[in-house]
């Protein structure tokens, strides 16, 4: 690779510090560097109040996109930690799988359809969910949450009762 370009770029996975995935995203942006932190808002109940609050589904990490050899320019911000690895290398995401979770976030039409009929060791095919050419694999489930691993992500989603639409 003699010159660099926007296809020698690929969405990796940044681990940052706890609760500073949208401030690291937006400082990244401010930077130059395509950042994206899906978030989720949840209903937080407090003895004196309910609030809702925008969470970031993926707990203290972020996706960014970037050239290879720029990887290490993340780390001017003081909130990023580390790269995730996965198989000894920096683990990339697919477009595809990042525009996926996207649509699936950005989609406000889901319902829940019978969570608790769902079992540890199910495979699913995540195309209801709006992901292209994923599969994943129930491992937790109870009456309000079910936990999918995302193979092609390697990485665990947790759906809340009002988000799930099978």
């Amino acid at each position: 690779m003699n010159s660099s370009s926007k296809s020698d770029s690929f969405w990796y996975v940044l681990y940052t510090k706890p609760r500073a995935e949208k401030k690291l995203a937006q400082q990244l942006q401010e930077d130059g560097i395509e950042a994206y932190c899906p978030t989720q808002v949840e209903l937080k109940v407090w003895s004196d109040r309910k609030k809702k609050v925008e969470t970031p589904l993926l707990p203290s990490m972020i996706l960014v996109y970037i050239e290879n050899e720029k990887r290490e320019l993340v780390f001017n911000r003081k909130n990023a930690i580390r790269y995730l690895y996965w198989l000894g290398q920096p683990a990339k995401v697919t477009s595809e799988e990042v525009e996926s979770l996207k649509s699936l976030l950005d989609d406000s039409q889901f319902e829940n359809h019978g969570l608790q009929k769902m079992q540890a060791g199910v495979k699913l095919d995540m195309t209801s969910l709006g992901f292209e050419h994923i599969q994943g694999t129930v491992t937790y489930t109870s009456t309000t949450e079910c936990w999918v691993v995302l193979e092609g992500l390697g990485y665990v989603v947790k759906f809340k009762k009002k988000t799930l639409k099978f």
